[in-house]
């Protein structure tokens, strides 16, 4: 994150109370929040500028991809378009390769590990809106961290919900929603996605 942008989150915290509660994990308003509302276009501009000067400029585009998301690691490989509400909630190993369609709504905390593989037209969704007919009325919805492993490889069109853990070295087959935490180490697939087999041993 750039200098410009940090003190301005900066500022816009010390403002806005629903900031604060995304940062600190409680519920939100984003429809009434003028922050929030500021952080996903700036962060929206970014992806499209990003996705307009990648093939033409590949250098810029990955330095605009490390100042949109502080948290990116080393060598990680991306594909456009991509499109991101807050990329100070997400943090990405080291050498993961992204794939095209790259879709991460919400600011719930996002954290994909080293040496993973995400699959085209994949979406990864952290907002979980009120049930409560009252309150989802009035806007309120509560972002839910979603954690990925080291070495996960994601087919494609894989859809991740809020609040979702998928464990090291798992493979999701393509197409899965997954709603439920996915342990180390299987093959998962399917609509809701569930574990069908361990990951096979080489040899």
């Amino acid at each position: 994150m750039s200098v410009q942008r940090a003190e301005r989150f900066e500022a816009l915290l010390a403002e806005d109370e629903d900031l604060r509660r995304l940062v600190d994990g409680g519920w939100i308003r984003y429809r009434t929040s003028p922050a929030l509302q500021e952080l996903t276009w700036d962060a929206h501009a970014t992806c499209a500028r990003i996705n307009r000067t990648y093939y033409d400029d590949p250098v810029e585009a990955q330095r605009l991809f490390e100042e949109l998301i502080p948290g990116a690691g080393t060598g990680i490989d991306f594909r456009p378009p991509i499109s991101i509400d807050y990329g100070m909630r997400i943090r990405i190993g080291d050498r993961t390769f992204i794939n095209a369609d790259f879709l991460v709504i919400g600011g719930g905390l996002v954290t994909i590990g080293s040496d993973c593989l995400i699959g085209p037209r994949c979406a990864i969704y952290t907002p979980n809106h009120a049930e409560d007919l009252e309150r989802r009325l009035d806007g309120w919805e509560l972002p839910e961290a979603v954690t990925i492993g080291n070495n996960v490889w994601l087919g494609g069109s894989v859809t991740i919900t809020p609040g979702v853990t998928i464990g090291d070295n798992s493979i999701i087959g393509a197409g899965s929603v997954v709603t439920r935490d996915i342990p180390a180490g299987v093959v998962a697939v399917g609509n809701p996605c569930r574990p069908v087999r361990p990951i096979a041993a080489a040899g």
